[in-house]
């Protein structure tokens, strides 16, 4: 096949593929393989080492035993679409019908990725606050779209309202917004925010509300759905996802909730997609959607808790910290170590003294230097979602950089 057939060269505009055309992996599958060859702990890829909870597990293996391994609705089982309205009534008091505004896909990534395809295409700007999770600029390039950034200023990563005003404009097709944010653990503050929906509702942009962190947030915090927000509801898709909340990441069950007009387009291409996914696991997502309040409470001061223990070893061990106020991770900025150039400082924390973590300029937009155009060269990103003596350990590890 020619390397220049249409998928090759989108893909490689996207940076899925080299001019080889064979697949780029991704910093996290690199990072992880050399945790797995020099036997690091790794504190890189944000996934939990803890197994979820016991009910939403054995609901799931009731569901495989009781022979729900079939093709599910195209929009989800009935019982977890509107467990997920219920969700949304119940914590954040948003109405949602299950019928028609909400719709269940293989995880939030491809919800986000649904999106974005039905939404923007050629011609068009999507808009993301940068640093940006990697995924949003994969799919921004396979849909034809331009990727413009709101750059995030340190330490407390929140946008500038100049930036925010000359990023929207009547080119812009989608927002996509994060918070808690990934990869630097922040909250966009309120006041940012409804900017960000005014200047949406200006230019006739949709947002997409990518929340998959709304029950991670830190000390006696609440999180606040963009939808919420004054003149957003009719104009925002919200999503959000089972991984995080629940320690299932490998079930790949994810939602959108929004206005129907806008959850049909994304039905419309999710269905050329996955067409369906995860039949016994959706029940077992609603039941954990319907865990009580303390389950919730509990698991984010065992998130909080365990961000402290890490906040104070990396701190120890000579690294800078930004705040984190929710979400799985550290941003911690190596410089006072030495460790200027955070690609090469990852890769070498791998080998000694065996700790991986990913560089932040894994999530941001080249330069015509190949550089990092707003994002710090020396910061690396860890991640907490560990059991607390694997934190340690990283923890202890990471002291002989003071040597």
């Amino acid at each position: 096949m020619s390397i220049d057939a249409p998928w090759m060269r989108a893909s490689r505009a996207a940076g899925l593929i080299g001019s080889d055309g064979t697949a780029r992996p991704t910093i996290f599958a690199e990072m992880s393989a050399l945790a797995l060859e020099h036997d690091a702990v790794n504190l890189g890829q944000g996934f939990p080492d803890d197994d979820g909870p016991a009910p939403v597990l054995e609901a799931a293996v009731e569901a495989i035993r009781a022979g729900v391994n079939q093709y599910p609705p195209g929009r989800g089982v009935a019982e977890l679409r509107q467990a997920i309205a219920e969700h949304q009534q119940r914590f954040y008091g948003l109405s949602v019908d299950p019928a028609r505004e909400v719709l269940v896909t293989a995880g939030a990534t491809e919800a986000i990725a649904a999106s974005l395809l039905a939404l923007a295409g050629p011609g068009d700007d999507v808009v993301t606050v940068e640093p940006y999770y990697d995924a949003y600029a994969a799919v921004i390039g396979l849909s034809g779209a331009r990727h413009i950034t709101i750059p995030l200023s340190e330490p407390g990563f929140q946008p500038s309202p100049d930036a925010i005003d000359a990023a929207i404009t009547n080119r812009t097709a989608v927002i996509v917004l994060n918070s808690p944010h990934n990869p630097t653990g922040s909250i966009l503050a309120p006041e940012h925010v409804e900017r960000i929906v005014a200047a949406a509702a200006r230019h006739d942009a949709v947002i997409v509300s990518d929340e998959v962190y709304e029950h991670l947030v830190f000390d006696g915090a609440r999180h606040r759905p963009t939808a919420s927000y004054a003149g957003a509801a009719e104009r925002t898709l919200t999503v959000s996802s089972a991984a995080k909340t629940f320690n299932v990441t490998g079930w790949k069950i994810g939602w959108v909730t929004g206005p129907a007009e806008l959850v049909d387009a994304v039905l419309g291409v999710k269905q050329w997609l996955t067409y369906v996914n995860g039949a016994p696991f959706q029940g077992a997502v609603a039941r954990g959607l319907q865990l009580d309040d303390g389950f919730y409470d509990g698991l984010r001061a065992t998130l909080q808790r365990r961000r402290d223990l890490l906040a104070t070893g990396l701190v120890d061990a000579g690294f800078t910290i930004a705040p984190t106020a929710g979400s799985y991770f550290i941003v911690a900025d190596g410089s006072p170590l030495g460790l200027t150039d955070a690609a090469a400082s990852a890769r070498a924390l791998a080998v000694d003294p065996g700790v991986v973590a990913i560089p932040l300029s894994a999530f941001g937009l080249a330069d015509a230097a190949g550089g990092a155009s707003v994002v710090s060269a020396s910061a690396l990103r860890f991640a907490f979602c560990k059991p607390d003596h694997v934190i340690a350990e990283g923890v202890r590890r990471l002291q002989s950089l003071r040597r």
